[in-house]
Order: structure tokens, then sequence, then C-alpha cells
């Protein structure tokens, strides 16, 4: 199973195009730091790998995602054979794994959640090992892995803190007290070993935050504050819709079974842990998909039972999980002709995001020769968000078009333009009717408009291509001012 799916990734990675993201994380993988303001510095590395290795295209930086994908697949499946499944309900959930929506979207692009999901799988594997086993020796394994999460993202340490809750809620039973008097120094000293282990890991980017101001805190507040108090009504919801509705009883059936059968009373922590996290992901203003990690480890203990009940017999449980691939590579793959994109979108922007990028860039270089010849050694190329200047970034050498510079994200760090780009100013400015990037700069009018030619609503939809005749300041006197989240 993980072989196929990470083939199907493979295959279909490059039928439409660079997502945003990627085009960003390319970038950032151009300018190497122990961090970056909205993320730790795996991911931009894993982007600079895979383009270095398999190609800087769509399938080339697209190869690692699907390889990580087969890895969570296999996880799932130890997952559920460390809480009793046999062969059967071990490979239901290796197909339960492949079949959700989340897995497969995260699976198709690269992004900060594809490791991540590998990573707490393996935390989690890792966790249910010490508990099921008492066994110290898993304490450094844990962690290594731990300390290489937080390289990718902080998002393991509220699956930590939920996993301590959960610990401190369950009531051990008389056999796990009665193993845990003699050993208690012990029992400090894993955690004691497992955190000397994972500080060495994860220390450079955890500086580089502290010294940057904790820049992914503000990142945070200001994602949290874009969704407002819709995105928490619809935060489980939207979170089941993802995993995939199909393979939402049978999670129910792990989350019943981990709260309440006495066979896996030593595995309950992971059970009382999901509704923490999700209580404190809601607190903290996060996605919907933080706890689809502890979710699929949830799903792993239904498994075995839901394989039991149909009586080992794959007729009923077969066409389930197709039906689950099937609505989720709809969802999440682009299994369509990209002329259906638009509809698509309606479910899940981030297919939208993957189309127009090389007529986006032509239609700049266009605008772009709109400046005299002569005052072009001295024009700077401003843009709005870092999708549109990683797009620049990738495909604008091949139109002849300058270094794209931008306020959004990390790229603040990375500019601003030299102060001798005295001369215009090409805007490339989101229509959101506002015109707040043109107001450092003078003279200013709409060259150019940004169409993908297939009517998608995506972020560059109707971008307005703008130019000023210069900047009210020096750019570095300017720059402050154009720092943006």
């Amino acid at each position: 199973m993980a072989v196929v799916l990470s083939a199907a990734l493979v295959a279909l990675s490059g039928r439409y195009g660079f997502h945003r993201d990627e085009l960003y994380f390319l970038l950032a993988g151009r300018h190497p730091a122990w961090g970056y303001v909205d993320q730790p510095p795996l991911t931009p590395l894993l982007a600079r790998a895979g383009a270095a290795v398999f190609g800087a295209s769509p399938t080339g930086v697209r190869v690692v995602p699907a390889l990580l994908s087969a890895c969570s697949v296999v996880l799932t499946a130890l997952l559920a054979r460390e809480l009793g499944a046999g062969r059967g309900g071990q490979i239901f959930a290796a197909g339960c794994c492949a079949c959700s929506g989340y897995v497969l979207a995260i699976g198709h692009l690269l992004s900060t959640s594809t490791f991540d999901l590998t990573a707490e799988l393996g935390v989690l594997l890792l966790t249910l090992r010490l508990l099921r086993t008492r066994d110290s020796r898993w304490w450094p394994a844990l962690g290594a892995v731990i300390g290489m999460t937080l390289l990718n993202k902080q998002l393991v340490l509220s699956l930590l803190l939920a996993l301590l809750a959960g610990l401190l809620a369950a009531r051990p039973g008389q056999e796990t007290t009665r193993r845990l008097r003699p050993g208690k120094a012990r029992l400090l000293l894993g955690p004691l070993l497992a955190l000397l282990l994972a500080l060495p890991i994860c220390a450079p980017t955890l500086w580089w935050q502290a010294t940057h101001g904790w820049p992914e805190l503000k990142v945070a507040r200001v994602l949290s504050h874009v969704d407002g108090v819709s995105g928490r009504l619809l935060f489980l919801p939207l979170q089941l819709l993802q995993f995939s509705p199909v393979l939402v009883p049978v999670a129910i059936v792990g989350l019943r079974r981990l709260l309440c059968d006495d066979e896996l009373r030593w595995a309950r922590p992971v059970g009382l842990a999901y509704p923490v996290l999700c209580v404190l992901v809601l607190l903290g203003g996060g996605k919907p998909y933080y706890p689809l990690p502890l979710l699929l480890a949830v799903t792993a203990a239904g498994c075995e039972p839901v394989v039991h009940r149909a009586r080992r017999s794959w007729r009923t449980l077969t066409p389930r999980l197709l039906l689950a691939a099937a609505t989720s590579a709809l969802a999440a793959l682009p299994v369509l002709p990209v002329s259906a994109v638009a509809v698509t979108d309606a479910v899940d922007i981030d297919q939208g995001e993957q189309v127009g990028w090389p007529r986006f860039t032509r239609a700049t270089a266009v605008a772009w020769t709109t400046i005299p010849t002569a005052q072009r050694a001295h024009a700077a190329l401003l843009t709005s968000n870092y999708g549109e200047a990683g797009a620049l970034a990738h495909y604008g050498p091949a139109y002849g078009l300058p270094t794209a510079y931008s306020g959004h994200m990390s790229l603040y760090d990375w500019g601003p333009p030299p102060d001798s780009d005295d001369g215009p100013v090409l805007l490339v400015e989101q229509a959101d009717g506002q015109h707040r990037l043109e107001q450092p700069f003078s003279d200013c009018r709409t060259v150019k408009r940004i169409d993908n030619g297939l009517g998608i609503d995506n972020q560059e939809q109707h971008t307005e291509v703008v130019l000023c005749t210069g900047a009210h300041r020096p750019w570095s006197v300017l720059w402050p001012s154009l720092r943006q989240y």
C-alpha cells in the first residue's frame, strides 16, 4: 500500500503546477538559515534537496512528500500492531491512512505538514511502545524524533502537552502502579535523557527564534485573527472532512476502544490526548488539521475491531476504502482536467493555487517591458506576497526579470532593494481594492491585470501589475514600513 500510494502521488505530481508555498520553499532554500519568521528550516531544505536530486520541477520537488507519505502508511500499520491488531487490522490501518484526504493532500504537495505527519506518527509509535513495555531504552529514540520534528514545526509541543495531560488524567491500574513504584528514579531519568537528546538537535532553530523575537508566534496570531470565530465554529467539521467522512466511523470505534477497553488501559493517555489536543488547538487559534496525526493513531486503534466485526471478509471493507480513496482523490489530487479546478477549488483551495504561475510570470514580464530600457537598470520589482516572489524567482530569469523583492514573511529579511534602485517601481499587487502597496510610491498606474485564462478564482486572479515612477524615500528608510506577516 505504501508503494502504491507513493507511485500514484509521483505519477500525478506534475498534472497542474507548483503550489505557491512550494515556490516560497524553493526560494527560502536559497537563503539557508536556522529559522524563518513563519517556520523552522527543515521544509525549505527538503525543497532544495528535492530540486537538486530530482529536478526543479513540481515532480522533482514532490518526490520527497510522496516518500514521506509512504512512511506514514507504514507507521500507521505499526501503530495498529502496537495496539493489538493482527495482520488484517494492520492492512486495514495502512489502507485508512493511504485513503485519507489529508494524507493524499500533503503527500501531493510539499508542505511543513508533510514531514510533520510522519514525525508525529513516529512520536506516537514510540510513546505507545513506552507505555506498553515501560522499557526505558525507547526514551533516546523518542527524544531524537522530537528534536527532528522541532526542526520542522513546533506543533509537536502541543501534542506532547496533550499526551502529558492524558497521562495525568488516566487512572493507572493496580498492576501499572505496582510496576512504577520501584522505578521512579528511572522513570524520571528517561524523560531527562530524551530532553538532553532533543535539545541539541533543535537548539539552533529555537535560538534563532528567540534572538529574532519569536516571530512564529506573531505569524500564528495573524493567522488566528484571519480565521476568526467562523474558523473555530467549523473546526471539527472541517477536520473530519479533511480526514475523510468515510473513515470517521473507524475513528469513533478507535476512540471508544482507547477510552473504554480494559485491555488497552495502558494506551488510554493517547485516547484522552485527542480531545485535549483539539481544545489546545482551538484555544490557540490553530488550523483544523493540526490534530490529524493523532486522529490517525486513534483510527489505527479502531481497525482491529472493525476487521473482526467484518469477520475478516474484505467484501465490506474494500468498498469502504475505495470510496474513501475516490472521494479523497477528487478533493485533494489533480485527477480532473485543469479546466475543472474551478469546481474542486470550492472544496480545497490548494488545488487552485497550483494553476497559472507561468502565465502570471509572462504577464509580469510584459509589464516590465513598459519601463523604458534606459531606466530598467535602476528599476525595482516588488510583490505583495511570497508566492508571487517565489514564482518570479523560479520562472522570471527566462523572461529577463530582475530579482523580485517583498516585505512578506521572511522575504522582508532578504531585502530591501539597494538604494541605487531609485528609478521606476513595478508593483505586483493583489486586487483587494485597497492599493496599500502603492502608498509609498508616486504616480502609480495599472499596466497589466493577471488572468489565469481558466476562470479560477485563486489568490492571484485579477492581480494588478502597477507601474510607479519612484519611491518617496530611499529603500533603506522605506523598508520597515513594508513588513507584513
